[in-house]
């Protein structure tokens, strides 16, 4: 027999133990004689003598019925044979409880007495006084036990569920991950067919840096969650490849507070946003514009900001980056994270994303090229660049 199965074992008998002890005791109070006082004495000789043999008889069967309910439950699709089954069980556990009584409690009164002690007469007295009461015991052991294996069935199937409803929501991402990464290319495949004629040279030095943008993103792994640093790293060589392609057209400008860096968030979830933000912002406008990304923490909230300039039109909002986002904040946060897009009277328009602040514990911000993007300023200073290395 293994240790696992005895530990279990006698865990299940010492709250037996335990629960009938505490009945007995109770019992025992509530059926004083009334010519019996009440005083310290008394109690403590029921505490320590009188409760024990009336609590052992049941406790010693409690954890069998359970054992056996739990073994032939699935077999109650025969209802009407299995409720037989467990009626008949009540006559062999009047008999036990009741020989088991006989032996460990002494005769008590005149009228035992003169049968003898531990004599059959006094057993059949026994059997013929408490069998109403036993029984009511059994049925209530067994309607707890049935109860008890039902709770563990359905909170194995909650579990299941639940498992299940992870497993879905984990593909589900990765879908939606692999959804961005063909969109994204795409988009900036045709920025690029737009300069092969007028600007040939141009287009051969975006290619390549499409190439190692796509290859940072394959080289990535499963994970869903990576430190702000690294996502920033990526919209900025995206925001870099776009430069190329607007020239001073396109104007970045970085906000970030410097103990956002270790933050995590959802991979590639700026870039959306900011692709987002070029396109529909910077892209129709004659003059160019200008895109502004932002990170801040307060409150254990994490906000990301991506603010861009436009020509006065409005987007309904409804395009594959955004309702990618959308989705994934619901798989990986539900509900405690948001994306919010606002259009101001200036001409600007702006997604704010709301994350709980989720600290990377391998992340370490000093000495990493992204902190000279603010070392010596304020956490929330602007710096202006379009070729900034994040």
């Amino acid at each position: 027999m293994q240790l696992p199965r005895l530990v279990r074992i006698a865990r299940a008998y010492l709250l037996a133990i335990a629960f009938w002890y505490a009945i007995a005791v109770l019992m025992g109070v509530q059926y004083r004689p009334a010519d019996q006082p009440l005083s310290w004495s008394w109690f403590l000789n029921l505490v320590l003598v009188q409760a024990i043999p009336h609590a052992f008889p049941f406790a010693l069967w409690t954890p069998p019925i359970f054992f056996l309910v739990g073994r032939y439950i699935n077999k109650s699709g025969k209802r009407f044979r299995y409720a037989l089954v467990w009626a008949l069980g009540a006559v062999p556990f009047v008999l036990l409880h009741t020989a088991i009584a006989w032996a460990i409690i002494p005769p008590q009164g005149d009228a035992l007495h003169k049968l003898g002690s531990w004599s059959l007469q006094w057993w059949l007295e026994i059997v013929r006084t408490c069998f109403a009461d036993d029984v009511q015991i059994y049925i209530a052991i067994v309607v707890a036990a049935h109860a008890y294996e039902y709770l563990k069935r359905a909170r194995r199937q909650e579990a299941e569920r639940l498992e299940y409803q992870q497993a879905l929501a984990a593909s589900e991402l990765q879908a939606l991950k692999m959804q961005l990464q063909p969109h994204f290319l795409f988009n900036t495949l045709h920025g690029i067919a737009t300069l092969v004629d007028s600007d040939p040279e141009t287009a051969r030095a975006m290619i390549l840096k499409l190439s190692n943008l796509l290859r940072t993103a394959l080289d990535r792994d499963t994970a869903d969650l990576i430190p702000l640093e690294d996502e920033l790293r990526f919209a900025s060589e995206y925001l870099d490849l776009e430069t190329m392609r607007f020239g001073d057209r396109l104007k970045i400008d970085w906000r970030v507070a410097p103990e956002t860096f270790h933050m995590l968030v959802p991979q590639m979830i700026l870039q959306p946003l900011v692709e987002n933000a070029v396109r529909h912002g910077v892209a129709p406008s004659r003059k160019g514009g200008w895109v502004e990304v932002a990170a801040a923490n307060s409150d254990g909230v994490l906000t990301l900001r991506v603010r861009n300039s436009t020509d006065g039109k409005t987007s309904d909002g409804t395009g594959i980056g955004l309702r990618n986002v959308e989705a994934r904040l619901k798989y990986l946060y539900s509900g405690e994270a948001h994306l919010a897009l606002m259009f101001g009277g200036d001409r600007t328009a702006t997604a704010t994303l709301t994350l709980p602040a989720l600290n990377s514990r391998s992340a370490d911000i000093q000495g990493h090229p992204v902190q000279n993007i603010v070392e010596g300023k304020d956490p929330l200073c602007a710096f202006s660049s379009s070729t900034t290395n994040l």
